[in-house]
C-alpha cells in the first residue's frame, strides 16, 4: 500500500500545552476525525480535494490536499528524486532556495548542497516521545515555527524562477510513467507545498507531515 502523508499546520503553543504522550494521537484526531471517515474524500470536509481543510472544532490546526497526489507520500518522493536529477542545471540562484526549501521539507539532499534550513533535530527532541514506538512510524516533516520562514524565504526566491527549470527538466527529469513524471506535475506539488509554508509562516505556525 506504501506511505501516505498528511500535512498540518499547528499552533505549536496550544501543541506544545497537550501533555507529550497525547500530542500524537490530537493530531490524528484533528486530522481524521471519526465523524469524516465516510465522506468519501480521504477524511476530510466534504468536496475538499485540493487545498486547505479548516474545521471550527479545530482552530489551533488547518490540513493540507496536495493536488491529485491521493495523500501517498510517493510523489514526494519522486519529486525529490527528480530534483536530484535536474539540480546541477538549474539557475544558482534556483538551485540554492530549491536546496533549502526541498531539504527543509521532504528531500534528503545530496552531500554538495548547502541546505541549512535551521531544522536541527534538537528543537522537536521530546516533542513527540511516541514516534520511537516501533508501531508509530516516525514523523515525514516537524519544523517549529523558528523553522518555517527560513522556508518560506527559499520559497519566496524560488517561485519567480521555478518556469526557468521547464527545459531542463525535460531533458534531464522526465520520466513517463512514474509519480512526478513531467515539469506540470513537479511544479504543481512544489507550488503546493510554497502555499503551507507560506500560510504556517504568516500564521506563526509550525509544519507537521503524519505518516498516514
Amino acid at each position: 500500500m506504501g506511505l501516505d502523508i498528511t500535512v498540518l499546520v499547528v499552533d505549536w503553543d496550544h501543541l506544545e500545552r497537550t501533555p507529550a504522550a497525547e500530542r500524537l494521537g490530537m493530531l490524528e484526531d484533528a486530522a481524521y476525525p471519526d465523524d469524516d471517515c465516510d465522506d468519501g474524500v480521504g477524511g476530510t470536509d466534504a468536496g475538499v480535494e485540493h487545498g486547505w481543510v479548516r474545521r471550527p472544532d479545530t482552530p489551533w490546526c488547518a490540513l493540507y490536499e496536495f493536488f491529485r497526489t491521493l495523500g501517498s507520500f510517493k510523489p514526494h518522493f519522486w519529486a525529490g528524486q527528480a530534483w536530484e536529477d535536474v539540480r546541477d542545471f538549474a539557475e544558482p540562484d534556483l538551485r540554492a532556495a530549491l536546496d533549502v526549501f526541498l531539504a527543509g521539507l521532504f528531500w534528503l539532499g545530496p552531500d554538495d548542497a548547502d541546505t541549512d534550513t535551521g531544522a536541527e533535530d534538537e528543537p522537536v527532541v521530546g516533542l513527540f516521545p511516541a514516534e520511537r514506538d516501533p508501531w508509530h512510524p516516525r514523523l515525514l516533516v516537524v519544523r517549529t515555527p523558528e523553522q518555517v520562514p527560513d522556508l518560506a524565504r527559499a520559497w519566496a526566491v524560488a517561485a519567480p524562477l521555478l518556469e526557468d527549470l521547464r527545459a531542463p527538466y525535460a531533458v534531464h527529469a522526465e520520466s513517463p510513467g512514474r509519480w512526478t513524471a513531467n515539469f506540470e506535475e513537479f511544479a504543481i506539488l512544489v507550488r503546493d507545498w510554497g502555499e503551507v509554508v507560506t500560510g504556517a509562516s504568516r500564521s506563526g505556525r509550525g509544519l507537521i507531515g503524519l505518516p498516514i
